[in-house]
């Protein structure tokens, strides 16, 4: 394309992104107007990509981090013929348009990644990046001519600002990943003003520190300094790279471009007038220029040409190779429960973390697609894959992810991974520090990605850490999230179910670990392990009047509880709850099953926050928790002075049942 084709395929963005908004009466124009030229450019000329199969396998990502300027890649969408007609530009931000105010994946074809939080974009196109990589990798494809697609982001000073950004950075630094194109929209303006008031830092150097090449475009509104620049960074120096565009907000306004006046608001009927004047622009509302669709036709057809030129080069390099169908296909053995039982260790009492990592081992041989890490935490998280190796700038093939102390980025990045589309990803800390993880646990559960979450040391019972390590709401927070699985197993046979439950399922789950050593079930009370239904009878008696519920290492307590009372002519039903928010997802039937609406005396035992648990107990039941933080001593003297032990416990429901 020539110079004059870039410019009104950028004007034409720019156009159509303030009429949207303007219509709307909603949006942010000011980002779309400003990265017009440069997203056109990447997208009519450097970005493989193939309209007429949004998820072909060999595509270039496009990361839009600063989703906020969601109408610059709705426009791309609409120019390049992915199915997004005009109608739904025009119905911008509305109910069930396929154009919300913050691009989703899953709901807009061509839409890679969910962005809206600054800076998560950026956190998952790591991911992105490494997933690639090791697919490359294990698949021997990295040995061959026929090469996968680069990571291309817009960021904002936005996304720059916030941490994310930071740790995603010095991750990709380090790990030399150089299929990762950053293009930094610097316009100096956010919502406040300038951003003057707050962000005065060399941008370039802290990139340079990070380990990436560095690339200016001194005016990214002009489209030949752009297509120099891109053309540049198509050349590997084995760095990511970063390309630092200046860019005017609101290109082409001619009294709010450059303004924070076109960062969050519509420009105006009166200045949108003022504008398409100032670009020359009499076209009727929502109109593409004939030129352009002419163009971006012949275009769209060379690049349905290319992917399938692409396709057959990687067929013939892949031939014979069943992991790549196992990779993609993220394949799961039905026999896979069956296996996981097998190497459970439930000869003798086992924390959960531990009887985890065993099977963990054990899944990770079944299902290829597994592979994670922990955020420095293996060793205690008993997250590393013994018989794999660990993935580094040397080995792409690794399975195993030394994610560095950021659980923000390893959860971002987990999200990038498992939109690559090739790996079922893992992450792990200790539990408390799910806190740390939550706006990529949240955007996990929004995009229903299949990714599993390893936490550990799971309540007070850490012990001597103190309340700073001890979680009480963390368990609640991680159950509240829609979308979200969370598995609390009891022991080790409860363990390799939850993981069965885990890999065979859609969304992410998260498994919930003990530090401390729990005894195993009877193969009697195993046999009746339930874990797809949430919660199921574990020890039962004819006429019982009271049902005791616990999740995790409580129902060991419930089980000693009941042994106590049963022992004084206390008859008592004991439910195991894996999965509190999976029991309540079903139907009646079942859920008065376990517990039946005859009998009203219930009890809940679990150490952490009693708050959900009384949509099972009633607020005439009786939840034994935790509702105040933990404190700093060894957990069996927590347990006493917390009241957790089998008599305390024992002690607390013979007097809720004035016995």
């Amino acid at each position: 394309m020539d110079s004059k084709l870039f410019r009104l395929g950028a004007d034409t963005i720019r156009i159509l992104s303030a009429e949207a908004i303007q219509k709307a009466k909603s949006g942010h124009p000011g980002m779309p107007m400003g990265c017009a030229d440069y997203a056109f450019v990447l997208w009519s000329k450097y970005l493989r990509h193939n309209p007429q199969n949004p998820t072909w396998l060999g595509r270039d990502r496009f990361v839009l981090s600063a989703g906020h300027g969601s109408m610059l890649i709705y426009s791309l969408l609409h120019l390049f013929n992915y199915g997004l007609p005009m109608s739904e530009l025009e119905n911008f931000r509305q109910w069930a348009s396929k154009t919300p105010g913050h691009p989703e994946f899953g709901h807009t074809k061509g839409v890679d990644i969910t962005t809206g939080p600054l800076g998560s974009g950026f956190g998952s196109a790591v991911g992105m990046a490494i997933a690639s990589k090791q697919f490359a990798a294990r698949t021997g494809l990295d040995q061959s001519d026929v090469k996968l697609g680069k990571i291309y982001v817009i960021s904002g000073d936005g996304c720059l600002m916030e941490g994310n950004s930071a740790e995603a950075a010095s991750l990709a630094g380090h790990l030399k990943l150089d299929n990762i194109v950053v293009f930094y929209d610097s316009n100096a303006i956010t919502i406040e003003g300038s951003t003057n008031l707050a962000f005065s830092e060399d941008v370039a150097k802290r990139f340079d520190a990070c380990h990436w090449r560095v690339l200016q475009i001194p005016d990214a509104n002009d489209a030949a300094q752009i297509d120099k620049v891109l053309s540049e960074a198509q050349q590997s120096d084995g760095r990511p790279t970063l390309i630092i565009g200046k860019t005017t907000i609101g290109f082409g306004s001619p009294n709010k471009g450059g303004k924070a006046g076109a960062h969050g608001e519509p420009l105006g009927e009166e200045e949108l007038e003022l504008t398409k004047r100032n670009l020359n622009w009499t076209l009727p509302p929502f109109t593409v220029p004939e030129e352009l669709k002419a163009a971006l036709t012949t275009r769209t057809a060379q690049l349905a040409t290319e992917a399938a030129q692409w396709d057959a080069a990687f067929r013939k390099a892949t031939a014979g190779c069943d992991l790549v169908e196992k990779l993609s296909g993220k394949y799961v053995p039905e026999n896979l429960l069956e296996e996981l039982l097998k190497a459970a260790p439930v000869d003798k009492a086992v924390a959960t973390r531990a009887s985890g990592g065993t099977i963990l081992q054990k899944a990770a041989e079944l299902v290829p697609a597994l592979t994670g890490g922990a955020a420095d935490l293996a060793p205690s998280t008993k997250s590393n894959l013994k018989n794999e190796t660990d993935f580094s700038a040397e080995n792409r093939a690794g399975r195993n992810l030394h994610f560095g102390i950021r659980e923000l980025e390893m959860g971002m990045a987990a999200n990038g991974m498992a939109l690559f589309g090739t790996t079922i990803p893992y992450s792990s800390t200790f539990t408390v520090f799910s806190d740390y993880m939550k706006p990529a646990i949240r955007l996990a559960a929004l995009q229903n990605l299949q990714e599993l979450y390893i936490f550990t040391h799971d309540s007070f019972y850490v012990g001597e850490d103190g309340p700073t390590h001890e979680p009480i709401e963390q368990l609640t927070m991680l159950r509240s999230i829609p979308g979200m699985t969370v598995y609390r197993p009891a022991e080790a046979h409860e363990v390799a179910h939850c993981y069965a439950a885990a890999l065979r399922g859609k969304g992410p789950a998260a498994l919930l670990l003990t530090r401390q050593n729990l005894d195993p079930f009877t193969a009697e009370e195993a046999a009746r392990i339930d874990v797809t239904r949430g919660a199921y009878v574990l020890s039962d008696e004819k006429d019982f009047e009271v049902i005791v519920a616990a999740s995790g290492s409580e129902v060991n307590l419930a089980l000693g509880a009941a042994r106590e009372l049963r022992a004084k002519g206390i008859r008592i039903r004991v439910v195991s709850v894996p999965s509190l928010e999976t029991f309540l997802r079903q139907d009646e039937a079942y859920r008065k099953s376990v517990f039946p609406c005859a009998c009203r005396k219930r009890v809940s035992v679990e150490a952490g926050s009693t708050a959900m648990w009384y949509r099972i107990v009633g607020l005439d039941g009786l939840a034994i928790g935790l509702d105040h933080f933990g404190a700093s001593a060894p957990y069996k003297v927590l347990a006493e002075e917390f009241g957790f032990t089998v008599p305390q416990v024992a002690a607390k429901i013979a007097a809720y049942l004035g016995k």
